[in-house]
């Protein structure tokens, strides 16, 4: 029986990166014929939860630089799927809301995402457990190496 190949310290990354690309390129696949990309369906995600989000958060949670998200939030503006407001805590920020119209668009958006999704069964979960506490940690240490420097 052949012995397994040592695993490079890259393995973990490359596996990531791998099905981090295969996923998007089947997310792409759905959303294009849903007329929607993959930045603003990860807009229109954040905003889903009914809450106002600040466009530092957004921009954050679509991986998206600020002028960036801003050009994208104006287009979704334009298209009547989201809709700015000033924050009553801080009317110096903006928050950004679905539209009825928007949240009608996500509900369909989000209907084909998840039936185009492919299920690992009983390993979906697990996975979900796994890649949180793998990004949970490289936050944290990513915290304590700043606080170090």
């Amino acid at each position: 029986m052949p012995s397994p190949t040592p695993r490079r310290p890259d393995d973990l990354v490359q596996l990531l990166t791998r099905a981090e690309r295969l996923a998007a390129r089947r997310l792409q696949g759905v959303l294009e014929a849903e007329g929607c990309s993959l930045d603003a369906w990860r807009v229109l995600a954040s905003l889903s939860d009914g809450e106002g989000h600040h466009m530092t958060g957004l921009a954050d949670a679509a991986f998206l630089p600020p002028p960036t998200l801003t050009k994208l939030v104006d287009q979704l503006v334009d298209q009547n799927l989201v809709h700015r407001r000033v924050d009553p805590l801080d009317r110096r920020r903006v928050l950004a809301h679905l539209t009825p119209r928007g949240r009608a668009y996500w509900q369909r958006v989000d209907r084909a995402v998840r039936a185009g999704r492919p299920s690992l069964g009983d390993g979906d979960d697990l996975l979900r457990s796994l890649l949180d506490r793998l990004a949970a940690t490289l936050e944290e240490s990513a915290h304590v190496a700043r606080a170090r420097g």
